[in-house]
């Protein structure tokens, strides 16, 4: 084989599948809450703050996603999934043009990337153009085809234009282009044309010009109406659900069009093809010829915890029935690789959106030496506000995350303080606590009190507003994961992007609601706003604190992915010795970084998997078992987590809590 090497060519060889076991990435985090744009219900990855702004909008005063994913990222997160959630009422700004002289159907419908008002403030321009011009050569007949004399920029799939003085045009689509002979064909023949003299053909295609609130945001020269061309309006400009469909890496581009074009549906079937009739968009008094996009709506006003929560869809459920029931934190459920999840809107208090002043447009570049005064636009527009939701919806909402956080057992829930609790002083901690009891888990952990950040929408009466900590603390865990690992406690860590607590800990206070398994964030002089606490939601002390959950949520998942060669490997010695090898090999490499306690790596952890532990009749009946402990929490204890191959699966499951004897 070396010598092979020598050759230039492609080698295939065979590699083994035991090489190792590899940790996932414990830092990506998945939010789900309100925005002002963006695909509703569909999982979306955004790895910047710039990135999310581009997706999903900016800060808006009736949600908190926004404030969450900023400071998901300013407190050094790097990647994060964003579901959207808005009730059926939400709709998509759009406008549906025609083709000249009408047709059977509508020809293209224009409408924002995503629902909500937001796309209101759009307007679309379309300016005929004519790239390729050329003239026939004079002939006894003109039928489906003739000779040109420029064959340059014309191509199959191009709409022209015929026309000769005097006369009308005709539109036809061209079939080939002939390039030696300067023939163009197209599929039907015309009539109206003298073809002893020179007739004109041009090339007819669009410009689009696209604003927002009457400033230019996007230009898409050379757009074409044939289905099939290259530059077909339809296929360049298209919903974000069509893109995400077909990207598989799971990376979007940072900027989404702002707007898509849709097609007819029987788009292909429309014959002859003709150009759009922009007539009824003309504006004779202020010389425009712009077409507003309107309808849209944001659907927040009938909100409610189902649209956080949605269905898990059955085996029999239809494409469009379990695209309804995946919604908010059960679409979430289907990216594998999120790990850390909080849903801060159930929790909004939404603040009164206040009117912009009017946003004037400038002429209209579309209509030549344009001098009439330019047409103000109306005010910014203003769309419905989220209800205000009861303890009950949110505690209904919180134990459904927390619910799929152990049913997934490969995420970890953020949970928000409710806001009854963090905004009477006169309950103190009673509230906090009480609602803590309401909980027992080890796969989530509760923050108490709620954070005042600059906001940048401030109305002049105040500079700061009061959001949940979830995002905060989610960036803090990602930070945590990426720089040191997810064995390092999320705990006295500063919160970048925080000025105040909506409430005050005192020591008394701290010690009373850390060791009822409540996470405190305290303002310390000198030092910040800081997480002064690292538990769980467990009544079980084995899985008190949240790196050791985390931990062991990790080496879980590792050993899941890893050991899937395992499944139909002959159940001997050999495979034995190579599922022992690859799990002391990973677990080793986590008591070098300090995940595992111990001073060897014999007290650190232990893997079993030898002929005492799987007997003959386990080994007939296909069964393959493999136990590992490790040292996470507390020198001496150790967590057992069984590995096993039953029925041609692998499956992994928690032990318990041993103690070794010294």
């Amino acid at each position: 084989m070396a010598r092979a090497y020598e050759i230039p060519g492609v080698y295939f060889e065979r590699t083994d599948a035991t090489s190792g076991i590899t940790g996932p990435r414990t830092d990506i985090a998945g939010f789900v809450g309100i925005a002002e744009s963006g695909p509703r219900h569909i999982p979306v990855p955004i790895e910047s703050w710039r990135q999310f702004e581009s997706y999903f909008g900016g800060l808006i005063g009736s949600g908190y996603l926004a404030y969450a994913v900023r400071a998901f990222f300013e407190n050094g997160g790097r990647r994060c999934w964003i579901v959207r959630v808005a009730s059926d009422v939400a709709s998509t700004a759009a406008v549906d043009l025609t083709a000249i002289g009408g047709g059977p159907a509508t020809w293209l419908r224009i409408e924002a990337i995503s629902q909500g008002v937001w796309g209101n403030e759009f307007e679309v321009t379309f300016q005929e153009t004519h790239r390729a011009q050329s003239k026939t050569v004079p002939s006894p007949i003109l039928g489906v085809d003739t000779i040109v004399e420029v064959i340059a920029g014309f191509a199959p799939r191009t709409m022209i234009r015929l026309s000769q003085p005097g006369g009308l045009p005709v539109y036809r689509v061209i079939r080939s282009v002939d390039s030696d002979l300067l023939r163009l064909t197209w599929s039907d023949a015309v009539a109206g044309f003298d073809a002893t003299q020179p007739i004109s053909i041009e090339s007819v295609e669009y410009t689009l010009l696209v604003r927002r609130a009457g400033r230019l945001v996007r230009t898409y020269p050379g757009l074409s109406l044939v289905p099939g061309h290259p530059r077909f309006g339809p296929d360049l400009l298209r919903t974000i659900e069509d893109s995400l469909k077909e990207r598989r890496t799971g990376i979007l581009p940072d900027t989404p069009e702002p707007i898509a074009i849709i097609a007819a549906e029987d788009a292909a079937l429309i014959d002859p093809i003709l150009p759009l009739d922009l007539s009824p968009f003309q504006n004779v008094e202020g010389g425009r010829c712009a077409i507003v996009l309107d309808g849209g709506a944001d659907g927040l006003s009938t909100l409610r915890p189902s649209d956080f929560i949605g269905e898990e869809p059955a085996v029999e459920d239809n494409d469009a029935i379990r695209r309804y029931k995946l919604r908010g934190i059960s679409a979430l459920n289907t990216i594998d690789e999120v790990a850390i999840v909080a849903v801060p809107d159930i929790h909004i208090r939404p603040r009164p959106a206040s009117a912009k002043a009017p946003i004037v447009s400038v002429a209209d570049p579309c209509v030549p030496g344009c001098t009439a005064p330019p047409l103000p636009r109306p005010l910014k527009p203003i769309g419905d506000v989220a209800p205000t939701f009861s303890d009950e919806d949110v505690f209904a909402v919180q134990a459904h995350l927390v619910e799929a956080c152990e049913n997934q057992r490969d995420r970890f829930a953020v949970l928000d303080a409710p806001y009854s609790a963090v905004s009477d002083e006169r309950l103190g901690t009673t509230a906090i606590r009480r609602w803590r009891n309401r909980f027992d888990s080890s796969y989530a952990a509760l923050y108490y009190p709620w954070l005042r950040v600059v906001d940048p929408l401030s109305d002049g009466v105040s500079l700061v507003r009061e959001i949940p900590p979830s995002g905060h603390i989610a960036g803090v865990m990602a930070r945590g994961d990426l720089e040191i690992g997810v064995h390092k406690a999320p705990a006295n860590i500063e919160l970048i992007w925080s000025e105040e607590l909506t409430a005050t800990i005192g020591e008394n206070e701290h010690g009373l609601l850390n060791t009822s398994g409540i996470n405190v964030l305290r303002l310390f002089p000198g030092r910040g706003i800081r997480i002064f606490g690292a538990r769980t939601m467990s009544s079980d002390a084995d899985w008190r604190f949240v790196n050791v959950r985390r931990l062991l949520m990790m080496i879980e998942e590792a050993m899941d992915e890893s050991l899937q060669w395992v499944v139909f490997e002959p159940n001997d010695q050999v495979t034995r010795a190579k599922v022992t090898l690859c799990l002391r090999s990973f677990l080793t490499g986590l008591w070098q970084r300090g995940a595992l306690i111990g001073r060897t790596p014999d007290d650190a952890f232990f893997v079993k998997c030898a002929d005492s532990n799987n007997s003959a009749s386990e080994r007939a009946n296909g069964r393959l078992l493999a136990e590992v402990g490790v040292a996470a929490s507390q020198p001496f204890e150790f967590v057992v987590v069984r590995v096993g191959r039953v029925n041609n699966a692998l499956e992994i499951a928690e032990i318990g809590v041993v103690g070794v004897q010294a």
